[in-house]
């Protein structure tokens, strides 16, 4: 989490967080093409200058909205990496953590992960989850061993993760965080792809 954030005004604040759940709401009803500043500063009941006072336009603000879920999600990795000590795997604790946050963001979520219309997101959640897999899987000796290419392992980990996490959004998490957590690291354990217990759910 960007701890900068505690210092911006909260008349910002609760400006910023009035036209982001407008482009959200208008995001479930319309393509991403169909909606205008104009939607947007009505939907948040303001103006057009109060938009532009925050943002250039509605590129603009999708990139800073894609950049504070970035933070926002490796600030959880990083508090889970520094708070983690009991014997569990740090791997499994960031999956919970992970789905938890998601879970609690659900509304969302759903929107710009579980919908195709906002695609910097999901975009910039598979660079979060290709910095860290990358991380979990390098020097691997039974990667080598076996004559699997790090690349090939980075793509198929990542792709699982994103695809199984949209899908779980798409059917309204008929599972719980944890279950789902439990489920993916499992999966993950059988398949082996690091054999160390530093697989692809170290996201």
């Amino acid at each position: 989490m960007d701890h900068s954030k505690s210092r911006v005004d909260p008349r910002i604040l609760r400006t910023r967080q009035l036209i982001k759940d407008a482009l959200i709401d208008l995001l479930q009803e319309m393509d991403m093409n169909k909606i205008t500043v104009n939607r947007i500063a009505e939907r948040a009941t303001i103006n057009r200058v109060t938009f532009y006072l925050h943002y250039d336009d509605i590129q603009d603000m999708m990139e800073k909205m894609a950049q504070e879920m970035a933070e926002d999600i490796e600030g959880i990795i990083t508090r889970t990496k520094t708070t983690q000590d009991s014997g569990e795997d740090i791997a499994w604790l960031n999956l919970v953590a992970l789905l938890e946050y998601i879970a609690e963001n659900a509304k969302f979520y759903k929107v710009v992960l579980g919908t195709r219309r906002t695609p910097v997101f999901t975009e910039r959640l598979l660079t979060i989850l290709t910095k860290r897999i990358t991380e979990s899987i390098e020097n691997n000796p039974k990667l080598v061993k076996k004559g699997i290419q790090n690349e090939i392992v980075i793509w198929y980990s990542s792709s699982a993760l994103i695809g199984t996490i949209v899908a779980w959004l798409r059917k309204d998490m008929p599972y719980t965080p944890q279950y789902l957590a439990k489920q993916m690291y499992t999966l993950f354990q059988i398949n082996g792809n690091h054999g160390d217990g530093s697989h692809a759910s170290e996201a």
